[in-house]
């Protein structure tokens, strides 16, 4: 393997890293009941804590897979009728490429007698190569037909969870936040349909790179951007979601936060000397091009340049049909 390919793994490596680390971050409880007291209705009105309590079991995080026929938990001994609890997240390991939830959970309802599914996803940008609300509402829909057999059995349709697909975008150009759900348009005369319109539910919220000023409108915003921040030291996040958010700052959390910021740190550094080199090879290119222009012989200009004749050659050859 040449030198630039090995550059070029270990920097998807760290992305893939820094991509991990972030979701690690993202799980921790009661970051999570901050997310949900500021976009689940339910929940408007109520302290993070009391909603941490509310949280079942652990976030599953990266393991549950997306595809059709592979969210649910299966075992080969089980009846065809017998109820499936749990999400699959066996053998991942041996499915490359799977697509997977980031963050996935249940909480309990205020009242304690219901359930909610909620997936959360982090993306640095808003995607180019799709529309993220498509992507969204495939999400969201993958939540409610995966409870098949697993939360609700048969016919049942009356114990389909309520189901959120909350998704948050780095790097935008205004701090935005958007739910999205079912709505009835009357056409004819109403009828009062029988059924839970609150079923399907996809936020998108939008986080800028310039953090907030701590304002109860952008307390979500604030501290999300505080978290995933890539200008902010270990201590400065730490400071803040301890003083402004009263998060007790756990071993646990202030280690994610540190592998984080050392992974973005890491990740800047290679981005900034893989933009100086490009610089270099440009200024390069331009120098060698006028060189040859003025008639310079090939040996010459590698004699100056300090590079061999062949990469001359290549830089000459590369640039002739513009210079033609």
């Amino acid at each position: 393997m040449n030198e630039e390919l090995k550059k070029t793994v270990r920097a998807v490596q760290g992305m893939e890293q820094y991509d991990e680390s972030v979701k690690q971050v993202l799980a921790h409880k009661i970051i999570l009941a901050n997310i949900l007291v500021n976009t689940v209705k339910d929940f408007k009105g109520m302290k993070p804590e009391e909603v941490e309590k509310l949280i079942e079991g652990e976030p599953y995080i990266s393991s549950v897979p997306v595809e059709p026929g592979m969210t649910n938990k299966k075992n080969a001994n089980q009846k065809r009728h017998e109820k499936i609890v749990g999400m699959n997240t066996e053998d991942i390991e041996t499915a490359e490429g799977m697509v997977r939830f980031d963050i996935l959970f249940y909480v309990r309802t205020k009242d304690g007698l219901s359930q909610i599914i909620v997936n959360i996803e982090a993306q640095k940008d808003e995607p180019a190569g799709y529309q993220i609300l498509n992507r969204a509402a495939f999400y969201v829909s993958r939540l409610v037909s995966s409870q098949k057999e697993r939360d609700f059995v048969n016919t049942n349709y009356d114990d389909i969870k309520q189901v959120f697909s909350i998704w948050i975008c780095m790097n935008m150009a205004s701090n935005s936040m958007s739910h999205i759900h079912l709505i009835k348009d009357e056409m004819l005369e109403p009828y009062d349909w029988k059924g839970n319109m609150d079923l399907l539910n996809i936020v998108l919220i939008g986080i800028t790179d310039e953090l907030p000023e701590h304002d109860e409108k952008y307390e979500l915003h604030r501290l999300i951007g505080t978290l995933l921040s890539s200008g902010l030291k270990e201590q400065e996040k730490l400071d803040i979601i301890e003083h402004e958010y009263n998060i007790p700052v756990s071993n646990e959390i202030r280690e994610d936060v540190r592998v984080m910021c050392n992974l973005s740190a890491g990740i800047e550094e290679r981005a900034e000397e893989r933009a100086t080199k490009r610089a270099t090879e440009k200024t390069s290119e331009k120098f060698i091009l006028n060189m040859y222009k003025k008639g310079y012989t090939l040996e010459q200009i590698a004699d100056v340049a300090e590079i061999s004749v062949d990469a001359v050659e290549a830089v000459i050859q590369k640039k002739a049909p513009v210079m033609a």
